[in-house]
């Protein structure tokens, strides 16, 4: 295969939707500085047309994919009318704008034909699908804008479905405007209730909708083009992906560390833009304000402007509001997650900056005094991200910096200090370098394979420790929880598959594939650009044989998970399978994790004030995220808020008073300007008690079982054997 460059291999976590998977070009980093915002003309309908660049670049991606992507396939009638669906579903993800007609005409036409089609480099069936969607939704803003100065009335039962995404499309126009009618009251008591003027509301509503309407019209054939083939490609994994140029462009802008603006990552989610991650060390995670899920609904510049509502805004509309100059301000209006489908929009101002890298850097600390903790002194060791210069090794940089050569000075520094074992901090680590992982890794082994790489032939290679110096050989802990992906993932199930220390947290991410960037144009004979394809090329296995795919890393000691238990990998359509391969050859070794550990553990937190508040905010932030109707009726709605808010704060109550904090009253929350810096030492508390717990583990593990000890020349089990619960 020609020209083909290694991604760098930092995952970024995927959100829980289905349908049309953040890998694709609908993920942007918005932490760049630059474009000002300027929005596109109106494309006239008749200029919807595929050029002939679109079927050269469609002709090449087909065979591309179907000779290198990892999961071997044909394009064939199946996978027809997979990438139907998806490419439907993309454009009308809440089923609000066509009608049953339209998609029943769809099926009959183009089910079947897709495959061929995109052998043939056709791409009429496309563009002909998007022309029906255009024209459905300029019918629909149409009456959805008679209905904003309408006087609803909140009294009446009724209910409204937020999410439609298994609802069957409306059978026709009567019942369209029936949705849109509940759609519209349901947006107008929100702003209600958000305690915008009623003679306000009509204006931010109208606003709104024919903001739905002119982005449409703002859509050219290049979008239509890349969307179409993303469809093609998720229908096969979500993390292959197709790139226009100038997202190409974007896209190594991303790749880049010293990068200006908020420092999130953000994704299209049916007409909201939410935030798919946060990035370590950028405005964003240093505010705490700003979380994975939440959904931005407004934007402004500067702190006291004027807030310009973005709900049914194309991403790249909403990036270039939000990008901007290094210590410029940007002010956001947040529909919280965790506030579930009835959350009221909260203001978020950040002054943009540089992504700060010492705030990646891996750093130490140390806990002792601790209840629980006895005389044992337990160093920790945080490691936000799987970093490596390198531009400074290649050049041949004493001095470059590197994650294992961070993390074995502040090793070095832990053990003068005498600590009685390590814990090292993998939280929210979405991964990067795959050397890295594979080097840290030997910082606490021998040496061995650390990780196994399948390709799309079928071959497996070995990334292996080659240095037989052990620079720690003490107790270790490794901390985890479902952020932590890919480079992270491999450490982790290294170090628990050598049984070399405990692994604790949440199950892990499990995204355990490889991905690459093909420069389409290379197979043209003019090498001009027409885009990328990021393309999964690869699979990680665990040397015991198991894929980190999917499932990721099942710690040794499981703690709570607050939100949606399916996430992560494992809630993506069309993700690679869990899979086992032989396993490799290495040396484990005996560990300090018995029985008693876990019993221990299982006994303290019963009682610990702490786990049960995580526990509790799990129950309930699972259940405002179930939940797919909401009522219309205002009464009832004030009355549902009240409860989750009442009840969010005795559980808030009652972790404040276990750690000597007197209790909040509604009025103190509402009313104190330091509400949120209080809330953030909070959670910054809450992040502690697991750490605290974890330390704890490890002493326990010190005092039953003592220090590590290499069995003699062991050969790995199998997979089965060693995780009898992921068979």
């Amino acid at each position: 295969m020609r020209q083909i460059t290694v991604l760098f291999e930092r995952h970024i976590p995927n959100a829980e939707r289905r349908r049309f998977p953040a890998a694709t070009v609908l993920m942007l980093l918005v932490w760049l500085a630059g474009a000002a915002f300027a929005k596109p003309e109106v494309v006239p309908v008749e200029e919807l047309n595929p050029t002939v660049q679109h079927q050269q670049t469609a002709l090449i991606v087909s065979k591309v994919m179907e000779r290198y992507h990892y999961r071997r396939h044909k394009l064939d009638d199946r996978m027809s009318a997979e990438i139907l669906d998806g490419y439907l579903d993309v454009l009308d993800p809440n089923r609000s704008f066509f009608l049953q007609s339209d998609v029943d005409r769809f099926h009959d036409t183009y089910r079947k034909r897709l495959d061929n089609d995109l052998r043939r480099a056709k791409l009429d069936a496309a563009f002909d699908i998007y022309r029906v969607f255009r024209q459905r939704v300029e019918e629909t803003v149409e009456g959805a804008l008679l209905l904003t100065d309408r006087q609803f009335d909140f009294g009446r039962e009724e209910e409204y479905i937020l999410d439609r995404e298994d609802e069957p499309w409306p059978v026709d126009a009567a019942a369209r405007e029936e949705l849109w009618r509940k759609r519209v009251k349901n947006d107008c008591l929100n702003l209600i209730l958000a305690g915008e003027a009623r003679d306000e509301i009509s204006d931010t509503l109208r606003t709104r909708y024919e903001g739905i309407a002119r982005r449409t019209r703002q859509v050219d054939a290049d979008d239509v083009f890349q969307t179409f083939l993303n469809a093609y490609t998720a229908a096969l994994e979500p993390h292959t992906g197709y790139m226009l140029p100038h997202n190409a462009e974007n896209f190594d802008i991303s790749m880049r560390l010293s990068l200006e603006g908020i420092g999130a990552v953000l994704r299209s989610e049916d007409e909201y833009t939410e935030v798919q991650e946060v990035v370590a060390g950028g405005p964003a995670d240093l505010c705490g304000q700003i979380h994975a899920g939440d959904r931005i609904v407004g934007v402004g510049q500067g702190a006291d402007s004027e807030v310009v509502d973005v709900v049914g805004w194309r991403l790249q509309d909403v990036v270039d509001r939000i990008r901007g100059p290094k210590g410029s301000v940007v002010r956001l209006s947040i529909l919280p997650k965790s506030k579930g489908a009835n959350a009221t929009a909260e203001d978020v101002v950040l002054v943009r900056d540089k992504i700060k890298l010492e705030e990646q850097a891996a750093k130490k600390s140390v806990i002792e005094g601790i209840d629980g903790l006895g005389d044992a002194r337990i160093g920790v060791i945080e490691i936000p991200a799987f970093y490596r210069d390198f531009r400074g090794a290649s050049k041949g940089d004493k001095d470059f910096r590197s994650t294992t050569r961070d993390v074995r000075r502040l090793l070095a520094e832990l053990e003068a200090d005498g600590v009685s074992g390590v814990v090292v901090d993998l939280r929210n680590n979405g991964g990067g370098s795959l050397t890295e992982a594979t080097e840290l890794t030997g910082l606490f082994i021998r040496e061995g394979p650390v990780v196994q790489i399948r390709d799309h032939r079928g071959g497996v290679d070995l990334e292996k420790d080659t240095d037989p110096e052990l620079v720690y050989e003490g107790p270790l802990a490794v901390l985890v929880n479902r952020n932590s992906a890919s480079a992270s993932e491999i450490f982790a199930g290294a170090i628990q598959d050598y049984g070399r220390g405990i692994i604790v947290g949440e199950p892990t991410f499990g995204k355990g594939t490889v991905q690459q960037l093909v420069e389409l144009g290379d197979y043209l004979s003019g090498r001009q650009d027409i885009g990328r394809l990021r393309m999964t090329i690869a699979q990680f296995f665990r040397v015991n044989g198991a894929s980190t795919q999917h499932k990721g890393v099942v710690p040794d000691i499981v703690y709570p998970t607050v939100g949606d238990v399916d996430y992560g990998e494992r809630s993506l359509d069309n993700a690679l399978p869990w899979d086992t391969i032989k396993p490799a050859a290495y040396q484990a070794f005996e560990t300090g994790m018995t029985d008693t550990v876990s019993t221990n553990h299982k006994a303290r937190i019963a009682k610990d004030p702490g786990f049960r508040f995580l526990a509790e905010e799990a129950a309930i932030v699972e259940r405002l995220q179930d939940q797919r109707i909401v009522s219309l009726n205002k009464t009832r709605r004030v009355a549902e808020r009240e409860q989750r808010e009442n009840e969010r704060l005795a559980l808030r109550n009652i972790y404040r008073k276990s750690i000597g904090l007197p209790p909040l009253s509604r009025a103190q929350v509402e009313d104190d300007d330091d509400e949120v810096l209080k809330e953030r030492r909070e959670e910054e508390r809450l992040a502690e008690v697991q750490l605290n717990e974890t330390a704890r583990i490890l002493a326990d593990s010190i005092r039953l079982g003592g220090q590590p000890v290499i069995r003699a020349a062991q050969i790995a089990p199998s997979a089965a054997d060693v995780l009898p619960d992921l068979r």
